[in-house]
């Protein structure tokens, strides 16, 4: 059994007070956890780690209701080593030196202490130096948990002194796990049909916490009564998916969509512009990178993508949420489907390489203008064609640098508008190497 903390008061009924299912069904040893197998099974991480015994500093990142708290619970309890809770939110430097202080005397009788650290992110850069000597001298085995990505929310000097273990969100199979142990923990079965207890699992998306509330709410429905998927959304409250406009979530989303477009999936495509709304992201954040999207990944093989996307963040502005999103989705759809280039991308990346390598680089004289006597007399201008009186309106002049060999930086596609480009190019350099110069 899981060891908990007493009741500070000593009331002989503390047992008997009412405990959240979650809270009851909280795993006794580490193999009752479900949807980590990739870290608790025979061939886990942390496993190989307790069968070696020694439990070094480690960081537990996942969604919520995944199992970080209760691992670290756990693995205390099968290292021997005395279990500390803390939680960021609403501790301080004060609350962080009375454990390291208590944790050295600990040290001193041969207790190792295992600091359990919730929300480990919320602490200032300032507050995780802290951590740095006591885990450095193994005084404590630290042990934090966190929502957002580490490399974002975690100092580097922290975060090299801990491993990072990766929690999944629990997939369909152990959500009905635990849905069966809810079961038999409560005595009766879900009042649900098969389509029910599927859109229960849908509705949890991976937080094993939120789903056993769920069940909760359930347990008040009269026996006998069987709840499809439509009478299941009016008898619980569907929560937001989680995202985060500033964090990981962000700009998770934003490459799905990004890459998805890039690859011509527009259903997929149009499934990412939707979590980045329904998350509540910014749409002008959104069509800002279709609006580059469209000059990086589309181009010049199909011009008329830039114009949509400027036309996509025209009409929102103009019509707002919810009927400017429409507009937007067009563009998406209109984007996926478009033939994609990047050679104007590539051009331009290497043209500015050039441009730091040789920025001290004069025009060539014949395209300088000559406003001044001195210039002319300099020879601003000197021999410059004027295409327009040339045959074919090319007059094949060098407009590069005197000193610089000529580059072809731009590489259209045989794909689209670029196609006829490419043909536009190449005439123009067979003109530029072998046809006549007019005068």
């Amino acid at each position: 059994m899981v060891s908990r903390p007493k009741d500070e008061t000593g009331s002989l009924f503390a047992d008997a007070a009412p405990r959240p299912l979650a809270d009851s069904l909280r795993p006794n040893f580490l193999d009752q956890v479900v949807g980590q197998d990739h870290l608790l099974g025979a061939e886990g991480s942390i496993s190989r780690m307790l069968l070696v015994g020694h439990v070094t500093s480690l960081i537990l990142w996942g969604p919520p209701g995944t199992g970080k708290t209760t691992i670290a619970r756990l693995l205390a309890e099968q290292t021997d080593l005395q279990f500390v809770p803390l939680s960021a939110i609403f501790s301080g430097v004060a609350d962080l030196r009375k454990i390291f202080d208590e944790a050295r005397s600990h040290r001193d009788a041969g207790q190792g202490t295992l600091l359990f650290v919730d929300e480990i992110h919320r602490f200032n850069r300032a507050q995780q130096d802290g951590f740095l000597p006591v885990v450095e001298d193994g005084t404590i085995v630290l042990v934090g948990a966190t929502t957002e990505n580490p490399s974002f929310e975690l100092n580097p000097p922290l975060l090299s002194r801990c491993q990072v273990f990766v929690l999944n969100r629990l997939d369909d199979s152990a959500l009905e796990t635990l849905l069966s142990r809810a079961e038999d923990e409560t005595g009766r079965s879900l009042p649900l049909t098969n389509d029910g207890r599927a859109s229960l699992r849908a509705m949890a998306d991976g937080d094993g916490r939120y789903l056993l509330n769920m069940v909760e709410a359930l347990l008040v429905i009269p026996e006998g009564e069987m709840l499809d998927p439509a009478a299941l959304a009016a008898a619980v409250q569907r929560r937001s998916p989680l995202y985060d406009k500033g964090q990981e979530s962000h700009y998770n989303l934003i490459s799905a969509l990004h890459k998805s477009l890039r690859g011509s999936d527009a259903d997929a495509a149009l499934y990412w512009l939707a979590r980045m709304l329904v998350g509540g992201e910014d749409p002008l954040y959104i069509v800002r990178r279709l609006v580059r999207f469209a000059s990086e990944d589309v181009g010049l093989a199909d011009p008329q993508a830039l114009v949509q996307a400027l036309a996509a963040w025209d009409a929102y502005q103009r019509l707002g949420s919810p009927e400017g999103e429409l507009a937007v989705a067009q563009c998406v759809i209109y984007l996926a489907t478009a033939p994609k280039s990047n050679a104007g991308y590539s051009a331009f990346g290497a043209a500015m390489r050039d441009a730091k390598m040789t920025g001290s680089l004069m025009p060539p004289k014949h395209i300088l203008n000559a406003p001044t006597g001195l210039m002319k007399d300099l020879g601003y201008g000197d021999d410059y064609k004027y295409d327009h009186d040339a045959e074919d309106g090319f007059s094949g002049q060098n407009y590069f640098p005197d000193d610089m060999v000529r580059r072809n930086f731009y590489q259209p596609v045989e794909r689209g508008f670029e196609r006829d480009i490419a043909k536009r190019l190449s005439y123009w350099e067979k003109l530029r190497n072998t046809g006549p110069i007019s005068e």
